[in-house]
């Protein structure tokens, strides 16, 4: 890479500053958890319906959530206090590479266990056909270890989808439709046009909800700062009725940069734990299909450095940015990357954008090729960790008047360069 490198020397990297964005706080503290989510499921319409010695599957899915184990411990044990016999179930469509193993893995790594749980978890790709969908009358499947169950419970985090708008974006109507319906259903729905994706997740989560013995679910809105905001219990006739209002309450406390635009992000890390698309287009702007979805900054280039550990491999979502490292590539597993683009047909999400040697000279790269920049000589450069963590992130020198404008903006430091280590890197 040496004609590169010789290319973008003399490009220099601004100045940067820690801030903090301050967003609501508002949360359940931690040890109300478990007592929260038992007293959802403590009603005469949802849990009243468990009677001893029913099995009943509770559905875990694959994205990070904060308290994951101890809510699904706490609705475990809530089971089990019916004199029922509860086991989980993994909900995840398509991911862990498609496979059982990979798909009990990923609990694992939420400290969703058996040891854990006090319970059995179960992961399969088979699936069995719950019925024809209402409106076009095509085939729905549903995880076999559900079906087997006496009575489901939901389990999933409502929030904004990262590739269409709907009455019912991330949630408990997607895991019915996509989640339970593992890669065989995930493929059903997402090799339909993406312009009805929205329609088609309705009408499957209903499909599910008139053939199969859900109960009910919880679901849960986080804040700003990924902790638990607010605990919902929710019927069937619920997730129909009250879903859509909670998704409402999640466009309001989710995160977001408190800037419109930049000319370069960089993005330390992304994962499936992370977001659906690896980076959630809704903090980093770039919507793996912008003709349906929108917000987020504006950065004329995307810089992402690496991948995390809790996402095996999978770099789902490099294809949205411009320019990545060579230590991402190398820690690429392209048999736990392709299964999903195989069955949500998004292959750009796959492509890989240039590889620098180390992240110096990947933001280096960025910096040189931004046409459209206001300022060449004052830079506008933004850091963050990840999507999901953006209340402390870096900026450049370029963006403090901004910064200082805003109240809702604390300057944690004075300016300092970004320290790279002997080999170019960042960590």
């Amino acid at each position: 890479m040496e004609t590169i490198t010789d290319l973008i020397k003399n490009q220099p990297i601004p100045k940067m500053v820690r801030i903090r964005q301050n967003f609501d706080r508002t949360c359940i503290p931690v040890e109300e958890i478990a007592s929260t989510v038992q007293k959802e499921l403590d009603r005469k319409d949802l849990g009243g319906k468990i009677k001893p010695g029913m099995k009943i599957a509770i559905t875990c899915g694959s994205r990070g959530m904060t308290n994951n184990a101890l809510m699904a411990r706490a609705m475990v044990d809530f089971v089990k206090s019916k004199g029922a016999e509860p086991y989980i179930v993994a909900a995840m469509g398509s991911h862990g590479g498609a496979t059982a193993e990979g798909q009990t893995q990923i609990l694992r790594d939420y400290g969703i266990t058996e040891e854990a749980m006090g319970c059995p978890v179960k992961s399969s790709m088979e699936t069995v056909q719950a019925g024809l969908s209402g409106v076009r009358k095509q085939p729905v499947f549903v995880d076999k270890n559900a079906s087997e169950a006496d009575g489901i419970l939901l389990f999933n985090r409502i929030k904004p989808h990262t590739s269409f708008r709907g009455p019912y974006e991330s949630g408990l109507m997607k895991m019915m439709a996509i989640g339970l319906g593992k890669q065989k259903g995930a493929e059903s729905i997402h090799h339909q046009s993406p312009a009805i994706m929205h329609e088609l997740v309705e009408e499957y989560g209903r499909t599910i909800l008139e053939n199969c013995p859900v109960l009910g679910g919880i679901a849960v809105v986080e804040n700003a700062y990924d902790d638990t905001y607010l605990i919902k219990g929710l019927t069937p006739q619920e997730i129909i009725d009250e879903e859509p209002k909670l998704k409402e309450i999640s466009y309001r406390t989710i995160a977001k940069l408190l800037f419109d635009k930049c000319d370069v992000l960089v993005v330390d890390k992304i994962g499936k734990n992370i977001s659906g698309d690896g980076m959630d287009p809704n903090i980093s702007g770039r919507f793996v299909l912008p003709q349906y979805c929108s917000g987020g900054i504006d950065a004329e280039k995307v810089v992402v450095l690496d991948i995390t550990d809790e996402t095996h491999g999978n770099a789902q979502g490099i294809g949205l940015a411009e320019v990545t490292t060579r230590r991402l590539v190398n820690r690429m597993k392209l048999e736990m990357t392709y299964p999903t683009g195989v069955t949500n047909t998004f292959l750009h999400l796959m492509k890989i954008p240039m590889i620098m040697d180390n992240d110096r000279e990947a933001l280096q790269l960025a910096l040189m090729c931004c046409p459209e920049a206001e300022d060449h000589d004052h830079m506008k450069l933004i850091r963050i960790p990840n999507t999901a963590h953006i209340g402390e992130i870096e900026i450049s020198e370029g963006l403090l008047p901004l910064a200082k404008a805003n109240p809702n903006i604390e300057i944690l430091t004075d300016l300092y360069d970004l320290p790279f280590d002997g080999q170019g890197n960042l960590f």
